[in-house]
C-alpha cells in the first residue's frame, strides 16, 4: 500500500469517521472541528491524490462527488504497521514492544490486556485437542 502524507491521512480519518464514505462539506465540517481550516483547493488536491494513489473512489451525485474510501482504516493501519515494524525493527516485533515498555509507552495495564487479547486469539486460532 502506498504511503499518504498526513495531511492526506486527516483527510482518510474524516472519511473512515463517516462510515467511509463522505461528501466534501461533511470531510472539510470534520477537519474544521479539529481545527484544520485548509483551502479548498487544498483539500481538492490531496483528495485527488488519494483517488490516484487508490485508497478513495469518486462518485458523482448531482454536481457533488461523494468519496469512499476503498481500504478500510484497519487495513491501512495493519499495513503500516507492517511497513514501520520492517523499516525500522527489521520485522522484530520484539525490539518494538521493548522499545514501547523502556519509553513507558506500554503500561502494565496495556500490557495485561495484550496479554489477555493474545490468549483469546490464540485460544480460537488453536485446534480441539
Amino acid at each position: 500500500m502506498q504511503q499518504i502524507s498526513d495531511y492526506e491521512l486527516e483527510l482518510m480519518k474524516a472519511i473512515w469517521g463517516n462510515n467511509g464514505s463522505a461528501l466534501y462539506a461533511e470531510i472539510v465540517s470534520a477537519l474544521s472541528a479539529k481545527g484544520m481550516n485548509w483551502t479548498k483547493n487544498t483539500v481538492i488536491t490531496l483528495l485527488s491524490r488519494l483517488i490516484d494513489k487508490g485508497l478513495l473512489k469518486t462518485n458523482k451525485i448531482g454536481h457533488r462527488n461523494r468519496y469512499t474510501a476503498i481500504v478500510s482504516a484497519d487495513e491501512y493501519q495493519s499495513s503500516q504497521t507492517e511497513t514501520f515494524l520492517d523499516k525500522i525493527y527489521e520485522g522484530n516485533a520484539k525490539d518494538l514492544v521493548a522499545t514501547l515498555i523502556q519509553k513507558d509507552l506500554l503500561t502494565a495495564s496495556d500490557y495485561d490486556d495484550l496479554k489477555r487479547h493474545w490468549q483469546t486469539v490464540t485460544r480460537d486460532i488453536t485446534p480441539d485437542q
